[in-house]
């Protein structure tokens, strides 16, 4: 995998499967910040508000470098942590998996536990269609109206996405690219008469 891409859900998905006479449905939904995390579990817990438990982990950003895994009463390490280890094995990151847990009266004792949340979690990311998307980098580019075709013809070249553009006396284009082509595409932007600012900066 290139280190400018990273692989996530392309939309939400369930799964449920019992064990003993537990019931454990799971969830997994894309998720890009830690708000729209809590909403996601808000409407779960009002939805499912006679559930024993509502366990849960997150990664978000394209490195999964902020996460977060949630026993919500159960033993220390025995559902949170299997979650996110179900989101690592698969190398997935801006998602949640939640998995709510009805108890059904047999304690599945901390190894059945781990088991239960671990296959609850790996169902519920079986059931979801994954995809890799691209670390983007955006750039603004400022040109006078005499550049107009230098600069088109790199943006016809580069490919980036156009996110806005203005054309007046002082044109200016909002572009997106592939973190690992953005060096090059402000290069010979700057080359046909352009001037860059990296919104990253």
């Amino acid at each position: 995998m290139a280190g400018d891409s990273y692989r996530t859900v392309a939309a939400p998905a369930e799964a449920a499967c019992r064990e003993r006479s537990s019931k454990f449905l799971s969830w997994i939904y894309p998720v890009r910040t830690e708000e729209e995390i809590r909403e996601r579990l808000d409407a779960l817990r009002k939805r499912y508000y006679d559930a024993t438990h509502h366990c849960y982990a997150w990664r978000l950003g394209p490195r999964g470098e902020a996460f977060r895994a949630n026993d919500d009463g159960e033993p220390s390490g025995t559902a949170g942590k299997p979650i996110l280890g179900q989101l690592l094995s698969n190398d997935i990151t801006d998602c949640l998996v939640v998995v709510v847990r009805y108890f059904g009266g047999t304690k599945l004792g901390v190894p059945g536990l781990i088991a239960a949340y671990r296959e609850s979690a790996a169902e519920a990311i079986a059931a979801a269609e994954i995809v890799e998307l691209t670390v983007d980098r955006t750039v603004r580019v400022d040109f006078p109206y005499v550049a107009m075709n230098a600069i088109m013809r790199v943006v016809k070249e580069q490919q980036p996405r156009i996110e806005e553009q203005t054309f007046d006396n002082l044109c200016t284009m909002r572009l997106a690219i592939r973190e690992s082509r953005a060096a090059e595409l402000i290069e010979k932007l700057r080359k046909a008469g352009g001037s860059v600012r990296d919104e990253a900066e």
